[in-house]
């Protein structure tokens, strides 16, 4: 072979080589797959558009409600708040992330207190939480810098909440479905319970509400006063029969029902029970007379923090146990203010409230009171806390 023959060879063959390099990174260039930026919690805040995307932040408490999020004495493991700076106290700065529940032992507050004031990555979808600008569904949390922590598989445990009293295979029909159709299971579940007069409600409450510490009184709902249990009737400073799911609401008055249903009846002050009226829930307003902690405006109201979770679950179960089927309007929640209609407000607060303050061993003692005496029937809410999310969650 000629010395130029074997040049062009060589040519020829180091040419092919760097074609074939060159395919070969272009198809792992092509084929990496992308890695998302961090991004701000200022960013995040203002891109509120379903996006999925990793927000890097400074975890300054937990958010209980739109406006309110605490720094201490945390409820529970159910969400974070994130800021650009560790010391934000403005909530208007600041990104509400919801931890799903693989990630709660791991990444919630109650569990892990030190978490605040730490840098934290989390990968997610850009979306309200609380009616607040929000990071929902998380994929992965980690702290800055450090490797994401996907989402583990769940390892199957009995639910913590489960409670021993709630006969064997109760919800059955309700295993494994979400949304509309677990809404109509539970229905389906909790409907034709044993109703009673609007007379006999006084004497359940008297059971129900019972003071633990003094077995003369009952606690009222929205105030916590104990009063006498003889205290009952329709004058100042007497104790009444609230319907938390207000009778205007629906239409439905006293009658055997809605109008008697304990799961949502509470004794409470008369002149408190006026002052909430017929309003719907939701956040602020004006010191209310008489109940501590309680505000109100001209068309909403706010009961003390240590009942809003019952009080929301309350309502849920009113939304699940009434469809229309019985000769009832059909009740349902929104997150509106609604004046006198079928409808309830705001479902996002109330479900924030949910969250926020947990079932208690009191009021799963009050439902299981409720399922064995009373109505023989129970509160999914209670037994299934989970539930909540996953038929109305969507709607926030």
């Amino acid at each position: 072979m000629s010395l130029s023959a074997s040049r062009r060879l060589r040519l020829t063959l180091a040419s092919l080589v760097a074609l074939a390099l060159a395919s070969f990174m272009a198809v792992v260039i092509t084929t990496a797959p992308a890695q998302a930026a961090t991004i701000s919690v200022s960013t995040a805040i203002a891109t509120q558009n379903g996006s999925t995307a990793t927000v890097r932040g400074y975890v300054v408490g937990q958010p209980t409600a739109t406006n309110t999020v605490v720094t201490s004495n945390y409820p529970n493991d159910y969400a974070l708040a994130i800021a650009d700076s560790a010391a934000e106290t403005s909530t208007s700065r600041m990104l509400y992330v919801q931890i799903p529940d693989a990630f709660r032992s791991s990444w919630g507050l109650r569990s892990n207190p030190s978490l605040k004031g730490r840098q934290i990555d989390v990968t997610g979808t850009l979306t309200a939480y609380f009616s607040h600008p929000g990071h929902k569904n998380a994929t992965a949390f980690a702290f800055s810098g450090s490797t994401p922590s996907p989402t583990p598989t769940p390892t199957p445990t009995a639910s913590p909440t489960a409670d021993p009293n709630i006969p064997a295979g109760y919800y059955d029909s309700a295993a494994g479905l979400s949304g509309a159709s677990l809404k109509s299971a539970l229905h389906n579940i909790i409907d034709g319970h044993t109703t009673m007069s609007y007379s006999a409600v006084w004497e359940a409450l008297k059971v129900l509400d019972q003071d633990p510490n003094n077995s003369a009184n009952v606690i009222e709902f929205y105030s916590g006063v104990s009063t006498p249990k003889t205290n009952n009737g329709g004058d100042a400073d007497n104790w009444n029969r609230e319907h938390t799911w207000p009778q205007s609401h629906g239409d439905f008055g006293t009658s055997n029902g809605p109008g008697t249903d304990v799961h949502h009846l509470r004794p409470e002050d008369v002149t408190v029970n006026a002052t909430r009226g017929s309003k719907d829930f939701d956040l602020g307003g004006s010191a209310v007379a008489e109940c501590s902690d309680c505000w109100t405006d001209a068309d909403s109201f706010e009961p003390r923090d240590s009942v809003k979770g019952d009080l929301a679950r309350g309502i849920l179960y009113m939304a699940v146990r009434y469809n229309g089927d019985d000769g009832f309007a059909d009740l349902e929640v929104n997150n509106s203010i609604n004046g006198s209609t079928n409808y309830l407000g705001k479902v996002c607060i109330l479900l924030g409230w949910h969250n926020a303050d947990p079932v208690t061993t009191a009021e799963r003692t009050r439902n299981n009171k409720i399922y064995s005496t009373y109505q023989h029937n129970r509160n999914p809410f209670i037994d299934h806390p989970e539930y909540a999310d996953s038929i109305f969650g969507a709607t926030c």
